[in-house]
């Protein structure tokens, strides 16, 4: 059976758990990963990580509403919810991106 992931509706997401998510270094860059490409897998957006770091944070970002997740196998693909973003907090998600690494 495959597994289903439950994401946020659009009325859930909230500015607090958005930028909650993305106040940690290792989420951020995932997002701007995810921003540069359609779908990742979930180990290819922090290949050196443990499985179950990575798994936590991909977590943090869908439950944030920032992601979606869909289990292909054994694969899990993770997309960026960036229409959803963009429609409840304009220019946020530009603001971050913009924001260089590590600063």
């Amino acid at each position: 059976m495959p597994r289903i992931y439950q994401h946020p509706s659009p009325e859930e997401v909230s500015l607090a758990q958005v930028l909650f998510a993305l106040s940690d270094p290792t989420r951020l860059e995932m997002v701007r990963i995810l921003a540069r490409r359609d779908a990742v897998n979930s180990l290819d957006l922090a290949p050196d990580m443990p499985k179950s770091t990575v798994t936590h944070h991909t977590g943090t970002l869908r439950k944030a509403g920032i992601t979606t997740t869909r289990a292909e196998g054994r694969n899990c693909w993770i997309s960026l919810r960036r229409e959803l973003l963009d429609a409840k907090f304009p220019g946020l998600l530009d603001t971050v991106l913009r924001q260089e690494s590590g600063a």
